[in-house]
């Protein structure tokens, strides 16, 4: 079976799934999405907002596939590209750091390791370009439908809590601990996120 981690483009962004690929919580404030939703099309939003993200800032997001067949993905951007990401208790996400958006790991290929592959990738495509940490709203509830990562799954793979909240508490992950280590990145990392729980504590996209 064969694995393989690629970025997010327009010419890929049609294997996120269905739902996924139409939803734009993050992308969006909460009026525009609404207005979107209604009268407009999420999917049209959300192809404009990974383009302009891409030309602005660079990579925003991976798609796991296994044996070319899409099985999860991630998606993350610096706060300022993000509009939701000022709408939680526990914001704004620190200046320094990349916003870990959400999460998916398709129901069929849970408990595979592809959890832990998708955000080694990403920590090791942020260290590269600089970023000083990874940053996410965790869900202490979760549930059908919900656009956060569990809270309990961010903890276990290395985020530690900065700001707690009784359902959305902000987690952290240093990168530059990591960078610090005697060792390569990609051991560093492997250490730093090894300890993973099933890829069903991911709370559906």
């Amino acid at each position: 079976m064969s694995r393989r981690l690629v970025n997010i483009t327009l010419d890929n962004v049609d294997d996120l799934p269905h739902r996924c690929r139409r939803c734009v919580f993050w992308e969006l404030d909460a009026v525009s999405g609404e207005r979107a939703a209604k009268t407009g099309d999420p999917g049209l939003e959300k192809e404009a907002w990974i383009s302009a993200t891409l030309l602005d800032w660079g990579s925003c997001g991976k798609i796991a596939y296994v044996d070319d067949v899409p099985a999860g993905f991630v998606m993350f951007a610096p706060p300022l590209y993000v509009p939701r990401s000022t709408a939680f208790p526990t914001s704004p996400v620190s200046a320094d750091a990349v916003l870990l958006m959400t999460a998916h790991i398709t129901p069929e290929f849970t408990g595979g390791g592809l959890g832990r592959m998708l955000v080694q990738g990403v920590a090791k495509d942020l260290t590269r370009r600089g970023v000083k940490a990874i940053e996410a709203f965790g869900d202490l509830v979760g549930g059908p439908g919900a656009c956060l990562v569990h809270a309990d799954y961010l903890l276990s793979v290395g985020f530690k809590t900065v700001r707690p909240h009784h359902r959305y508490p902000r987690l952290r992950l240093e990168l530059k601990s990591a960078m610090s280590w005697r060792e390569d990145v990609e051991v560093a990392l492997e250490r730093l996120l090894g300890s993973m729980t099933p890829e069903g504590a991911l709370r559906p996209a």
